[in-house]
């Protein structure tokens, strides 16, 4: 991956690589930084095959860490900067890095970048035990990958500017916001924190030709009333959470530009997508497998199911994780056979249009950040005054999912949905703690002590 970029940066050495408030970065300075950057992790003793962590937020810093250390030939895990510190604690337990990097030197010099000795990536997914798994990415995996978003997904040229106002540091912003852009010698326009005003006003300038977002983006822009897009709009994609037909139609309509819908996991980066060539929407689907992608559709005992039947989706991709760090039993669970199994419910048409029609796994997928009831059902258990709890997603109109919890409290205990509330806050990230806490008597369960959830749903959805 670092030949890669290397070779990117000397095809567009005068290019502006990054920009953001108040600075720019040509292809040729980035370069510098990168290779002083490796420099000083090989000066601390970081070797090929080394994992580096880098907790950055979407900042020139946070690209010249990530591209210096795979300049020095080391694994790199992006941390979310939104992470509690018992959370990242937690990751960095288990990933082990000989650095983690909060910051990069604006020095420049040069550097011969490393021959790897290890996977490109390790990317972290609240996992569904209640602990986060990381996902391992060779490089093959991530080259595939990033030529997918760069070529048949967004035709990126060197005059595109794409925004990058997603987390740098999940799959979708890293991968089709940064270095996608970066290896087509495109601009990536940086943008810290995402604001409705902020970014309107930048594509209102004309400047932004490509916008990578979620539904919660969209919508909030939409919510704008002067909002119309911008004159260099030429494309929009959505990924991390569904976005709507509805949503879609409604950009579509006030900028002129269409929204690429698509699907895709930290596991796998976009498998499925429509692609800027494509010229038909379909308000049902989520796209086609992307060029090099196969799928399937499987019943409950592992056999295909006819074109348009429903069952498990399965993905069999070059660019599919080699596996979950330190958790095998995990990894042979989605992996045992060559295909990813998804723990989604889909159905695929005899053309290779893609339905989703559920999930059997439980993930919330909030604002574009997945979210998994026994990561949050493990806090609120810890709780003294808490003896069960359960944790489910309920539809969000802007959110496409939100955080709801039950919960059945010890006897004599007082504690309410605001302490609950807090106490959750306090020990999660943002995006995870539930806004909504129902005391209930007693949780549902089944025959064999399963918690019902589908009857918890009932008591507060609409």
């Amino acid at each position: 991956m670092a030949a890669l970029l290397d070779a990117s940066a000397r095809a567009h050495a005068a290019r502006v690589a990054l920009e953001w408030d108040g600075g720019v970065l040509s292809y040729a300075e980035l370069d510098g930084r990168a290779c002083a950057l490796a420099g000083a992790l090989d000066a601390r003793g970081v070797r090929p095959g080394d994992r580096v962590a880098v907790a950055i937020a979407n900042r020139w810093e946070f690209v010249v860490a990530v591209l210096g250390a795979l300049k020095a030939g080391a694994t790199v895990a992006p941390l979310d900067p939104l992470l509690t510190a018992d959370e990242r604690a937690a990751i960095v337990s288990d990933l082990a890095p000989r650095l983690v990097l909060d910051d990069a030197p604006a020095e420049a010099t040069t550097w011969k970048s490393g021959e790897p000795r290890g996977p490109a990536l390790v990317l972290y997914t609240s996992g569904s035990t209640g602990r986060p798994k990381g996902a391992v990415l060779s490089h093959t995996a991530l080259v595939f990958a990033l030529r997918s978003w760069a070529g048949p997904v967004m035709a990126l040229t060197p005059a595109d500017v794409v925004l990058a106002a997603l987390p740098l540091s999940h799959s979708y912003g890293l991968n089709g916001a940064l270095l996608a852009p970066l290896l087509a010698g495109a601009t990536v326009r940086l943008v810290e924190r995402f604001t409705a005003d902020g970014v309107a006003d930048l594509l209102a300038r004309g400047e932004v030709t490509v916008l990578p977002g979620v539904a919660t983006m969209f919508r909030r822009l939409l919510d704008l009333e002067t909002f119309r897009g911008g004159p260099g709009l030429r494309l929009a994609l959505s990924g991390a959470a569904p976005c709507p037909w509805d949503l879609a139609e409604d950009f579509r309509a006030r900028t002129g530009t269409r929204v690429l819908r698509g699907y895709g996991m930290t596991e796998l980066f976009r498998p499925i997508s429509y692609l800027a060539s494509d010229a038909e929407d379909r308000p049902d689907a989520i796209g086609r497998a992307v060029p090099g992608v196969d799928l399937r559709v499987v019943d409950d005992a592992g056999e295909p199911v006819a074109p348009g039947d429903v069952g498990e989706l399965h993905v069999r991709t070059p660019a599919a994780m080699d596996g979950y760090l330190n958790a095998p039993a995990d990894t042979a669970a989605v992996l045992g056979d060559g295909w990813f199994h998804t723990g989604d419910l889909a159905s695929v048409t005899a053309d290779g249009w893609v339905c989703i029609a559920g999930r059997k796994r439980e993930r919330i997928l909030r604002g574009g950040y997945s979210v998994f009831p026994p990561e949050v059902e493990s806090v609120l258990l810890e709780h003294p005054d808490v003896a069960e709890a359960a944790v489910v997603g309920l539809p969000h109109p802007e959110l496409g999912e939100e955080v709801a919890a039950f919960v059945a409290l010890r006897p004599g205990a007082r504690a309410n949905a605001a302490a609950l509330t807090a106490y959750c806050r306090d020990r999660l990230a943002a995006f995870k703690y539930p806004r909504s806490v129902t005391v209930v008597k007693a949780l549902p369960r089944s025959a064999t002590g399963k918690v019902l959830k589908a009857q918890l749903t009932r008591v507060i959805a609409p």
